[in-house]
């Protein structure tokens, strides 16, 4: 039998659509009103369909014109459209995106919240694998600075050698590193936005993670892949970091209004090293 339109669950783009999308993100992160031709350079899109997509916009009321300035800017519309998601619980908008790595990924997905007190606390998780897996129970606790999430924990917090050390000489772990191999890992994490735990905090089990930051850059949630060792390749290991940074760069823009200037990845372009585009450790 052959498949409906609905049933087609191939990804197909729609270039209208994927262009308007780009041209309200693009309003949403200007701090003023711009310009068609301003708006064309920022979203790549050309003046012409920029144009007509922005009075099609402007019709539907998700971007207001100035017919006086010629300008444009985000609209109320938008607020009408994310209405349902306000208010809404932060793990509950997080989770079909946990869903989504863990499915490419067959790792466990784990949501960290990052708390006052230098602990973070298992908030939700996420798991696929119809087979042998990992788990661990909501509810769980860990310093802040231990395994892959404290790493990059570590990189976002600038500590000094000592204060670091300091913080390094009250963690536990299985299979605990050298400070120094620790150290060289959160400043691989600063370079990165992405971090790992090869066995170390917990014997057999090989962690990814990365950290979702808010305006300030203050870290407020962890994100980590978690896999039985030896299930994954290295190389896997490391397109799931770099899916993870990804992922926690989208949603720390999504949740806490994280602009494109000071994201992770933007910030990390600046020191020379290229992030691979998406949305979307032990040395």
């Amino acid at each position: 039998m052959s498949a409906s339109p609905d049933q087609d669950l191939s990804p197909k783009i729609v270039g209208a659509v994927a262009n308007a999308v780009s041209i309200l993100r693009s309003l949403a992160q200007m701090s003023e009103p711009a310009g068609v031709a301003v708006i064309a350079r920022d979203t790549g899109v050309s003046v012409s369909t920029c144009f007509n997509i922005l009075r099609t916009l402007s019709t539907e009321r998700l971007v207001d014109f100035d017919a006086e300035a010629k300008t444009y800017r985000i609209g109320l519309g938008v607020l009408e459209l994310s209405l349902p998601l306000l208010g809404a619980n932060q793990a509950d908008l997080i989770r079909p995106e946990l869903a989504r790595l863990s499915g490419e990924h067959k790792s466990l997905l784990c949501l960290w919240q990052v708390t006052d007190g230098e602990r973070i606390v298992l908030v939700d998780r996420v798991s696929t694998a119809k087979t042998v897996r990992v788990d661990m129970s909501d509810g769980s606790r860990l310093p802040t600075f231990v395994g892959a999430v404290g790493r990059c924990y570590a990189a976002l917090r600038n500590l000094s050698h000592d204060e670091l050390k300091l913080r390094f000489d009250t963690l536990q772990w299985q299979a605990p590193p050298s400070f120094e191999d620790y150290a060289a890992d959160v400043e691989e994490a600063k370079r990165d936005g992405y971090a790992f735990d090869l066995g170390q905090l917990f014997k057999g089990l090989e962690i990814a993670a990365a950290v979702i930051t808010d305006a300030e850059g203050r870290p407020r949630l962890g994100i980590s892949g978690i896999s039985i060792a030896g299930q994954l390749s290295r190389e896997d290991i490391e397109r799931l970091g770099v899916d993870l940074r990804d992922s926690a760069d989208w949603i720390s823009e999504a949740l806490f209004g994280v602009s494109r200037g000071v994201r992770q990845s933007e910030r990390r372009l600046a020191g020379g090293r290229a992030v691979p585009h998406s949305r979307g450790g032990q040395r």
